[in-house]
């Protein structure tokens, strides 16, 4: 009896292990607060899933490299693949990758180029880029207005990637808001690439201060690049008052920093939903459910007056 309940056991265990569902899924990059909020959502959500195995690898932002992860998963027979896109340029050949393979392939956070023509199997969950670079700017719009700022304001903005979907149109979200009638007193003087980085952020943010010309807002493609503009302005000594800073992702440092006062306004991009969400339709989709092309998850305006509500979000 001992050994058909043992021979039992064993035959359920190779049983699971068969059934079980593995979803590889390639990070643009480790090194980024928002892609880690997505990455730990993921892995957390997937524990608590029997019998389906997540494997992640860092694409440490360089094209080639995701493009191989992509092809190693389908070598090695996932049951699909998520992926935050280095660059956008680079999904048309992961989609045919995926699709000749046959798997299921989820984008995440950033939408393909080739959203309309994805092929069955092939989704986008994500957010609309347009919300996010509006809300803020107007937001910053009327900040200004209400501090009676309305004539010759001097506006910077800080580009994620020049080839970054995201960054193009939340930089041209700022140009279509300053074109509007009740915010054409803001003139762009500036923009100028600084890679999603802190570090890079705060350079070119000090490059900007040495010419001598007044900087009376920042907007920032995403908050790291938000919170270097924010440490470069303190270092010159200049009052966060006499500035208005915006940024995008709502991230634990920047609801801080809002906190303290340095960072005016962001926008929260639900890194948690977006995570679950892809991981769910890959699931459904392996199972051969139907599933909705695109999910867009909506943006959330943050400022100092509901900042609270977003702590611990992302």
């Amino acid at each position: 009896m001992k050994k058909l309940l043992v021979t039992a056991s064993l035959l359920a265990l190779s049983y699971n292990l068969a059934c079980a569902e593995t979803v590889g899924i390639s990070m643009s990059t480790f090194d980024d607060n928002y892609q880690t909020v997505m990455r730990n959502k993921i892995l957390d959500y997937a524990g608590t899933l029997n019998g389906v195995e997540v494997q992640i690898e860092d694409a440490q932002g360089d094209i080639s490299k995701q493009l191989a992860q992509v092809q190693n998963f389908i070598a090695s027979g996932v049951d699909a693949i998520m992926i935050t896109l280095v660059d956008t340029s680079s999904s048309q050949a992961i989609t045919d990758a995926a699709k000749a393979a046959g798997i299921p392939l989820v984008y995440m956070n950033l939408q393909p180029i080739n959203l309309d023509t994805l092929p069955e199997k092939q989704i986008y969950v994500g957010a609309n880029e347009v919300e996010s670079g509006t809300l803020a700017a107007f937001e910053a719009c009327k900040l200004l207005r209400a501090k009676g700022k309305t004539e010759g304001i001097r506006a910077y903005i800080m580009i994620g990637d020049l080839s970054h979907a995201a960054s193009l149109q939340r930089t041209k979200d700022v140009h279509d808001v300053t074109a509007m009638d009740m915010c054409k007193f803001i003139d762009i003087t500036q923009e100028q690439e600084a890679k999603w980085s802190r570090e890079r952020g705060q350079s070119l943010v000090t490059n900007w201060l040495t010419t001598g010309d007044r900087i009376d807002v920042i907007f920032a493609n995403n908050d790291e690049m938000a919170l270097g503009a924010t440490q470069a302005l303190k270092a010159a000594g200049i009052n966060m008052d006499d500035v208005i800073v915006t940024g995008v992702d709502a991230t634990a440092d920047a609801l801080m920093a809002m906190k303290a006062g340095d960072l005016d306004v962001t926008v929260f991009q639900n890194g948690s939903a977006i995570g679950t969400r892809s991981l769910d339709a890959a699931l459904a989709m392996v199972k051969g459910k139907k599933v909705e092309q695109v999910t867009y998850i909506p943006f959330e305006l943050v400022t100092p007056s509901n900042v609270d509500e977003f702590l611990g979000k992302n």
